[in-house]
């Protein structure tokens, strides 16, 4: 009896191996390098742990917003953080080459000369990376971040450095089909076009400047949500992306505890107003708060203020706001690039 339990044992263990693997994602956004390490159980059944999830704030978007441009710096500085992360998981993690993959967002996309970056990661790597399409992004992203049960009820806004993507799922003869959002207004983006308006750069002009931009963003989230009516109409509403991480960890002090969590618009009005009238008041409570002060190491003030105002007037064109539900996806920030290691890893070809 002994010997079948140990037989029995030494099966699982072997094939539990066999099955068990470690994937690694980097992912070059607009606002940071975001490194991934899955521990994937059963790729079939898409099972898989968080192993370890970290970010190095390098920006690259910055010249985008002033001549489309990424600067030449700017690569250099994320090959370089790419190159760095990937020996690591190589080399710490054990994780086989194969099985890294490394991608750009789609608003890193928006620049002109993507190519460069290409050519940097692989004379580093000797990898070609992939850059997303800000339709694909948008589409992995309601995949990872909202319930299948929610799926045809809900829509995903995603505001990330270099624009804001989304989408939402429509039942068509008994298939599930995706129709994507965008709008190339960013955290950094926007960011770069105020600076731009400003000529003394203190928080005060900021702040004039983009409150007479405000019209223009408005529009640009009226077009977005017109060009699909139907995103308009969606019960539920999911946000993801650093805007929306920025926002709950300031208003909560703490990481959210489930993958999905309901919020308040009021809120987010609250907290914008904080960021530019009481900045103060988040340094301050920074000092004993670990969460907050990752937020602060991320934004500066300027960028907090963009990304809120993204985040209000993204939600604040939407018909009805006030009787939707909003639910911060905790997920968000890894959703995409886990779905994308999925697909990659099961060799299941991208549609764009």
């Amino acid at each position: 009896m002994k010997q079948k339990i140990y037989y029995l044992l030494v099966c699982l263990i072997l094939t539990y191996s066999a099955q068990a693997q470690l994937y690694g994602g980097i992912e070059i956004g607009s606002k940071g390098i975001k490194m991934t390490v899955l521990q994937v159980e059963n790729l079939r059944r898409n099972t898989y742990d968080v192993k370890e999830f970290w970010t190095e704030n390098v920006g690259i978007a910055a010249g985008i917003g002033i001549d489309g441009l990424l600067l030449k710096e700017d690569i250099d500085k994320a090959g370089a953080v790419v190159y760095n992360n990937y020996k690591k998981m190589l080399t710490e993690y054990k994780i086989e080459d194969k099985n890294i993959f490394i991608v750009g967002s789609s608003g890193v996309g928006l620049a002109n000369n993507t190519a460069d970056l290409i050519a940097k990661i692989k004379e580093l790597t000797n990898k070609k990376i992939e850059i997303i399409s800000s339709s694909l992004e948008a589409k992995l992203l309601l995949r990872g971040c909202i319930p299948p049960k929610n799926y045809l009820n809900s829509v995903i806004i995603d505001i990330g450095g270099g624009n804001t993507k989304g989408g939402y799922a429509k039942d068509i003869n008994d298939a599930s089909v995706f129709f994507p959002i965008s709008c190339d207004f960013g955290t950094v983006t926007l960011t770069e076009i105020i600076n731009k308006k400003c000529k003394q750069k203190t928080v005060f002009e900021f702040n004039e400047n983009l409150f007479d931009y405000l019209p223009t963003i408005r529009e640009s989230f009226k077009k977005m949500y017109t060009s699909r009516p139907e995103s308009q109409d969606k019960t539920n509403i999911y946000i993801s992306g650093g805007a929306a991480w920025a926002f709950y960890t300031l208003l909560n002090g703490a990481k959210a505890e489930e993958n999905f969590t309901q919020v308040q618009y009021d809120d987010i009005l609250s907290i914008r107003t904080i960021a530019e009238n009481n900045y103060q008041r988040f340094v301050t409570n920074s000092e004993s708060n670990p969460e907050i002060k990752k937020v602060l190491n991320t934004y500066q003030q300027k960028s907090l203020i963009s990304a809120f105002n993204l985040l209000e007037t993204s939600l604040e064109v939407i018909p009805n706001i006030q009787n939707k539900k909003i639910f911060f996806a905790k997920q968000g920030q890894i959703a995409w690039l886990v779905s994308y290691v999925f697909d990659n890893a099961k060799g299941v070809k991208q549609i764009f």
